[in-house]
């Protein structure tokens, strides 16, 4: 459970939410309050991509059995440099098999994703606690010692993509880690399945980390099949809060 101080914490932020919200109707950018960062400020309910969210349902079966593996070497890194018995969100979890596998390593953990299908699927795993949210719904305050957002910001549109990556800077504790794995290329676009991604080179991410406030430790890049059949270049990155 959060503490009774970051309790405290997030329910002055989401005082402070309340004016920004109304700042924003004077003015639509305001400045990051960790970073010197501007940014557009969350307007109340973002839409979803429910397009992508009905793949994501349909398809859940066949992403089972594509992400069905052994731990990757960046999932187990992310659980080595937690502190034990820390708490972790994992962002966008899909069927929850990275969160199972922090769970077992004696982890504290919330998984989201804007799935019901896949929340269902990571809730049947024991000591995950997963739940259906968008990226909009961090908490506003200092909450966990790590974050693992794997291939799952790539399919927000770019003009969300920094203040997701700001929020989840805002979420995670002092020098917490967080984890972001995304696929690399230009431009935005839908798979064949319908799925909605954004692009990005390198040098955007590593950029778009140190604006939102993060100190970048490792980066690690190479090529992996996809639920759409494709094999496309992907980038994993961690940083420091």
């Amino acid at each position: 459970n959060i503490t009774r101080w970051q309790s405290k914490r997030c329910k002055r932020h989401r005082r402070m939410s309340v004016l920004k919200f109304q700042k924003y109707l004077e003015n639509p950018y305001d400045l990051h309050p960790k970073k010197n960062l501007q940014f557009n400020l969350y307007k109340g309910n973002i839409m979803e991509d429910l397009e992508t969210l009905s793949v994501y349902d349909a398809k859940i079966e066949d992403y089972m059995r594509l992400t069905n593996a052994p731990p990757s070497r960046s999932l187990i890194a992310f659980i080595k440099a937690i502190p034990k018995g820390g708490r972790v969100l994992d962002l966008g979890c899909g069927p929850g098999l990275a969160a199972a596998e922090m769970a077992r390593q004696r982890l504290k953990v919330d998984a989201t994703d804007g799935s019901s299908k896949m929340v269902e699927a990571a809730s049947r795993h024991p000591g995950v606690s997963a739940r259906q949210a968008t990226f909009d719904e961090l908490p506003e305050c200092a909450t966990y010692d790590g974050i693992y957002a794997n291939f799952s910001l790539l399919h927000a549109k770019r003009n969300d993509f920094i203040r997701h990556i700001a929020a989840c800077h805002l979420a995670l504790n002092s020098r917490g880690i967080f984890h972001l794995g995304m696929k690399l290329g230009e431009g935005e676009t839908r798979d064949h399945l319908g799925r909605f991604y954004t692009y990005y080179s390198t040098d955007e991410l590593v950029q778009n980390l140190k604006d939102a406030g993060f100190e970048l430790r490792d980066q690690r890049e190479g090529k992996e099949l996809g639920l759409a059949g494709n094999i496309e270049p992907f980038i994993m990155l961690t940083a420091h809060a």
